[in-house]
């Protein structure tokens, strides 16, 4: 890695978007080891050549300078997919161009159309465009079975209409991790929604362990207030992860992307 300095400020500012340019790059990916490797790779271009960032916010250079390394490889999953993570790269094949990214930048990454045209590189108009494209052909392009895990009633309620009203079928709501084993195995879903923290101090990461090694690998979204302590790098951790207080809009860009991959990554406890 290059010896060029970066000034305090700008490292502080680094670090502070690191967390969600992991989480971005992951949900391109579909893996946290594939994002992960692109977010370090923006990194040391950037303390290479700090110019990268000139002329835009520190964050909102990050962003670019990670998608201009993403899109310039040519291969934003790994090459070797079979089964349903084959049948995931069909369909991301078939999207317009651009516009699943754009939608993740303006849904989960809450960036503005001005700052989007700038990280991908195209006019603001046709960011704006590409947005609401994605949202039509990723609604119409999967649909499947969800189970929600989640403790509080009215979150869970909320949860359930939004899946719904994108056309999924909820398998049920688990409040406990004993119930969303349970609910696994009366009705297997094909994507699992699971709060971090659940009604009786267990742990929605292990409610979705358990299920995973019960029914196989499958897309999983966590939610949670804190998604900085699980987007550090250092140990297994989602590769679809929306933040409390959620938006609708986050809620149905993740779906949408997840349900695109079979091989999300779950944590390890």
């Amino acid at each position: 890695m290059s010896d060029v300095s970066v000034s305090p400020d700008i490292s502080d500012e680094l670090g502070t978007a690191l967390p969600y340019l992991r989480r971005f790059a992951r949900a391109m990916t579909g893996s946290q080891t594939s994002g992960d490797r692109y977010a370090a790779a923006a990194l040391e271009a950037i303390l290479t050549d700090r110019s990268m960032l000139d002329g835009m916010t520190v964050k909102t250079g990050v962003f670019q300078v990670l998608y201009g390394i993403w899109s310039s490889a040519g291969a934003p999953i790994d090459d070797d997919e079979s089964g349903l993570k084959a049948r995931a790269q069909r369909h991301l094949a078939r999207l317009t161009a651009n516009s699943r990214e754009a939608l993740l930048l303006h849904s989960v990454e809450g960036f503005g159309f001005g700052d989007i045209a700038k990280i991908i590189n195209v006019d603001q108009s046709e960011a704006e465009d590409l947005v609401q494209i994605a949202r039509r052909e990723m609604a119409d392009a999967v649909s499947g079975s969800m189970m929600i895990i989640e403790d509080e009633a009215i979150i869970a309620m909320d949860l359930e209409n939004i899946v719904s009203d994108m056309g999924h079928r909820v398998t049920g709501i688990a409040r406990t991790r004993d119930e969303a084993v349970a609910l696994g195995a009366a009705d297997t879903p094909d994507l699992v929604l699971a709060d971090i923290q659940l009604a009786d101090n267990s742990s929605g990461i292990d409610a979705v362990n358990d299920l995973m090694a019960n029914l196989g690998d499958r897309p999983v979204i966590f939610i949670t207030a804190f998604p900085e302590r699980l987007l550090t790098g250092d140990k297994h951790e989602p590769a679809f992860l929306i933040s409390k207080p959620y938006t609708e809009d986050q809620v149905i860009s993740a779906v949408s992307q997840a349900m695109f991959f079979s091989s999300t990554e779950t944590l390890k406890t």
